[in-house]
């Protein structure tokens, strides 16, 4: 809690308010005679100026366009019987955001991947099981005082010529096919622990310790029982299993609102097989992910809670290499609902998809985006899985792939009344489901349709949902940053 000074106004009584004046001449005699003399702040002469009046500029993030503030009608605008849809158009307006120019490749994730790999062998490497070398990891400053531990990512790992310590913790990670007898990357201990504050939780007025600050209509009795609240906490067993907990308890502090997450990142490569029923798809099980010809393609088979914890992960990577300049930067995130409609429509409430037309090809036969385009026909439009990011034409955004190719994460929970429940400014509706919650209640929107849908499935407009722990061959996501200050975008159209 934040002490404020005592107010000269504050003294009861007239004595008190003589006091005050007599200050406030004091005051005012003062600023004369610094007027008079220059100001020392720069001239000001006595008025308010503000403080922080530099004007900033948010650089442009990598690989990322900037969508400007805006409104769109959302939802489809019209009937359509045959295709099953109803139109429940609803007026919203969304702030700008930055937003990934493609779906995040294999190449991107890849990233992710082997930075989880070497965090756990430097972890390893300072480990005395392994030798212990504290190189790998900093626990004392220069004067040897004890600090929080960080791993030294100036020290490369010696990945040639270890020694037998080293070669023990860096193989401790990989195993041996029993199968092909190749040495390979272990997948079951990729896994990454983060933490996410909730600012929203924390936020409302309900979740205060203060039973005063409440509730501030003082004519309602305010009780002094403490909130009750819900946090994610999870942890390692010692087999290794990922144990995931949510706590139910009354309000302690500010810390209530920390959870953590410990998230398996591999992709699950065997949605190819999964997802389809008695087809050959093993060479995209063996090679889809693994592959650099498949570099440029869109990462699938990885689940909305991976997707999160690679945006996390992505922020952390961006503070880390900004020092202290990175605590101004919002974090990556999933998209809302509502800004990935907004965005893959470019504004335009009149088109159900990317594009201005109504079809997803023109009268010429030229595709728009990589679908299904006919009853068992994938290759109509050139591909017959996923496509290579930004292989068709953007929208007026300049953001490609947003219809087909694969669906896209959102960070909106799915309700069959989820519109009903959203504000019509930045509208999102999120729910952090238990353990212990119905399967039902971990559903998450997933938008834009895929390479295996057929037309009226990847329209913009329209609403689809996973359960957040599923991991298809035709879902990716991409990723957002909300704007800092004023937008100045680019768009070309509003409509």
């Amino acid at each position: 809690m934040i002490k404020m000074k005592k107010s000269i106004y504050s003294t009861a009584g007239s004595g008190g308010l003589r006091g005050a004046l007599a200050v406030c001449a004091a005051v005012a005699a003062g600023s004369l005679l610094v007027s008079c003399m220059g100001a020392r702040g720069g001239g000001s002469g006595g008025e308010v100026t503000g403080v922080g009046g530099t004007t900033f500029s948010e650089p442009a993030p990598y690989g990322m366009v900037l969508i400007d503030r805006g409104s769109i009608a959302m939802g489809p605008s019209q009937d359509d019987s045959v295709a099953g849809i109803k139109a429940d158009p609803k007026g919203i307006s969304v702030d700008a955001f930055w937003m990934d120019e493609t779906e995040i490749t294999n190449s991107k994730y890849k990233q992710f991947v082997f930075w989880v790999r070497d965090s756990i062998i430097r972890e390893r490497l300072a480990d005395p099981a392994y030798g212990g070398n504290e190189i790998f990891k900093i626990e004392e400053d220069k004067e040897g005082n004890p600090i929080k531990p960080y791993l030294n990512w100036n020290k490369p790992i010696p990945w040639r010529n270890p020694n037998e310590d080293e070669a023990r913790a860096i193989e401790s990670l990989y195993r041996t096919n029993p199968i092909t007898g190749q040495r390979e990357l272990d997948p079951t201990q990729l896994n990454y622990r983060y933490e996410i504050y909730n600012h929203t939780a924390a936020a409302k007025r309900e979740n205060r310790l203060d039973p005063t600050r409440r509730i501030y209509n003082t004519d309602i009795p305010v009780s002094n029982e403490l909130p009750i609240i819900s946090k994610d906490t999870a942890y390692l067993s010692e087999d290794g299993e990922i144990i995931r907990e949510t706590v139910t308890r009354p309000l302690t502090g500010d810390y209530d609102f920390l959870n953590t997450y410990i998230v398996n990142v591999y992709p699950d490569t065997t949605a190819w097989i999964n997802d389809f029923d008695n087809a050959y798809n093993e060479p995209y099980t063996r090679m889809y992910f693994s592959h650099a010809g498949y570099n440029d393609y869109p990462v699938v088979g990885v689940s909305w809670e991976q997707a999160n914890a690679f945006a996390n992960w992505r922020t952390d990577y961006l503070k880390r290499s900004l020092g202290k300049e990175g605590v101004y930067i919002e974090p990556y995130r999933l998209p809302t609902e509502a800004e990935w409609e907004y965005a893959a429509r470019a504004g335009n409430s009149a088109s159900p998809y990317p594009w201005e037309e109504t079809l997803p090809m023109d009268e010429r036969g030229c595709f728009y985006a990589n679908f299904k385009p006919m009853d068992g026909d994938f290759v109509r439009d050139g591909h017959v899985i996923t496509s290579s990011v930004g292989t068709f034409k953007p929208n007026d955004f300049g953001l490609y792939d947003m219809a087909g190719n694969v669906s896209e994460w959102t960070s909106t929970a799915y309700t069959e009344s989820v519109g009903k429940l959203t504000s019509d400014l930045n509208p999102e509706f999120r729910y952090d489901a238990a353990k212990e919650d119905p399967y039902n209640m971990k559903r998450k929107i997933v938008r834009g349709g895929s390479w295996k849908d057929v037309a009226r499935n990847i329209r913009s407009d329209l609403r689809m949902w996973e359960y957040q722990n599923e991991q298809r061959s035709y879902i990716g996501f991409r990723c957002v940053r909300s704007q800092i200050g004023f937008a100045k975008g680019t768009q070309k159209k509003k409509k």
